[in-house]
């Protein structure tokens, strides 16, 4: 296969792999409301889904450069498909109680994140070996991310409505196991001839090379303000999008299939967004663009909610957000490629996602309880405010300026 094959078979079993996560996320709130289930269950089971994937991430880096990015990528699938697919599998025969659906929930996602990190330390390489710019291989990678959404939702929607949040997560299983036959057939480094190329892991130790990517990521200036920032905005995203959209969704839109179309509605722009900018990333200043498309990703998305309106509303604030977000990722995926030294990417790619997801099992949880306290429009209203506010912090300048791309220096005439 061509080295451009290769990346394509590479972005499409990303698409595979994050359309199955992105049914999840619709089938599994509504199984717990199924089964009588409360908003602080939906919590609990946004919780539970998330988890995994901060203890995966920092653990997960350092073991996928020993077993093989390639071999992660697939084990992480086969992983997730087989845990799902035990759900409905369980529910038809002997009864799911709600702390086994927890334990399945939890079990799925702790290989998301290494094989997801495997995924991106593929990208640099099959990208340079088919002659694409680095942004723009990045921006197509976020664009297939996205994509998924705009599949997966909609997918996961129509499923969930028609039969049942069972039968979603059997469609799940199917677009995992799918992913882990085409990475396994298809996919190949680029710069190793033969798969047991890709396995050779790392000559020093498994917690040494866990402790130096831990010193990279906590020494690094840039690095410790994009983890803080991103920590809370994923936060408030995961109260947004875990807990209090399928309550919103259930109380005001009409259920599973009006959030299947919302969500939907932003995963589409947003992969309309990654694709256009790729093509004009390098081309714009990344710090300013970075401010502006992070409060549009958020603001129109949560202040339809907080006014209490209905879905053509959802589904306009839906694309605004959808198509501003769609920079953020290509951004910050191509600064941490530069800065992140090459034998060091799939353990700090992990360390950082970890990082990033910190808050995301708190953000859902604490969504459920508030939801219950003070109502759903309320909660949005609040979220609204506070993600907002802590958007706006690159604007502070410091150690932000370094997300600027490097400038090349002329050596001056004698």
């Amino acid at each position: 296969m061509t080295p451009k094959a290769r990346l394509r078979a590479l972005l499409a079993v990303h698409i595979l792999s994050r359309t199955g996560n992105v049914v999840t996320t619709v089938a599994v709130p509504f199984a717990v409301l199924a089964r009588g289930g409360s908003a602080t269950d939906v919590g609990i089971a946004a919780f539970a889904a998330t988890v995994p994937i901060v203890l995966g991430g920092p653990f997960g880096g350092a073991l996928v450069e020993r077993v093989g990015f390639v071999r992660s990528s697939v084990v992480s699938d086969l992983v997730s498909g087989v845990t799902l697919l035990a759900m409905p599998v369980l529910a038809w025969t002997v009864g799911l109680p709600f702390w086994a659906l927890l334990a399945l929930v939890f079990v799925s996602g702790l290989l998301d994140l290494p094989g997801e990190s495997a995924r991106r330390v593929l990208l640099p390489g099959l990208a340079s070996s088919s002659g694409v710019p680095l942004e723009r291989a990045v921006g197509h990678f976020e664009a297939a991310q996205r994509l998924s959404v705009l599949i997966g939702a909609p997918l996961g929607g129509v499923l969930v409505a028609a039969a049942g949040p069972m039968a979603a997560l059997v469609g799940t299983a199917a677009a995992f196991g799918a992913a882990a036959l085409l990475a396994a057939v298809l996919v190949r480094p680029a710069d190793a001839p033969s798969p047991a190329a890709a396995d050779a892991g790392p000559a020093s130790g498994y917690w040494r090379d866990i402790a130096e990517g831990f010193r990279f990521c906590v020494r690094d200036p840039f690095f410790r303000l994009v983890v803080a920032l991103v920590l809370v905005t994923n936060l408030l995203d995961a109260a947004r999008s875990t807990t209090l959209l399928p309550l919103y969704a259930a109380d005001v839109l009409g259920g599973a299939q009006a959030l299947g179309f919302a969500t939907g509605t932003f995963g589409g722009a947003a992969f309309i967004g990654s694709v256009a900018f790729g093509y004009v990333a390098h081309r714009v200043p990344r710090r300013a663009t970075f401010v502006v498309c992070f409060v549009l990703a958020g603001g129109p998305s949560l202040l339809v909610p907080a006014l209490g309106l209905g879905l053509p509303w959802m589904l306009g604030a839906a694309a605004v957000s959808g198509l501003a977000a769609g920079a953020l990722n290509p951004i910050l995926g191509a600064v941490e490629l530069e800065r992140i030294p090459e034998h060091m990417r799939a353990r700090v790619f992990g360390l950082l996602g970890a990082g990033s997801w910190a808050g995301i099992p708190l953000g859902g949880l604490l969504a459920g309880f508030a939801a219950e306290g003070v109502g759903v429009q309320a909660t949005f209203g609040v979220v609204l405010v506070l993600y907002t506010v802590v958007t706006l912090a690159p604007l502070t300048g410091g150690a932000w300026r370094l997300m600027e791309r490097p400038v090349a220096t002329e050596r001056a005439p004698a």
